[in-house]
């Protein structure tokens, strides 16, 4: 059981890594030549999903993470 919950932890940082790699933050270089927008605006779409989505992937993450050093105290 244990082993199945560190592998599944492995998937969830995996998929949690690559949900805030793809997030856009809109400051890269291009904000150096002038193409930084500065303003407030509504998350849309695709990345409205990725922000929740890392949202849920990070809660799940310390949930496992809390889980299996239960079980790692207990002797499980």
């Amino acid at each position: 059981m244990e082993k199945g919950l560190i592998f599944g932890q492995i998937i969830i940082s995996i998929l949690l890594t690559a949900s805030i790699l793809l997030q856009n933050r809109g400051a890269g270089l291009s904000a150096t030549f002038g193409g930084d927008f500065g303003g407030y605006y509504t998350k849309r779409g695709f990345e409205k999903f990725l922000f929740w989505g890392s949202i849920v992937l990070g809660a799940l993450f310390i949930g496992f993470s809390v889980v299996i050093f239960y079980l790692s105290s207990q002797g499980i």
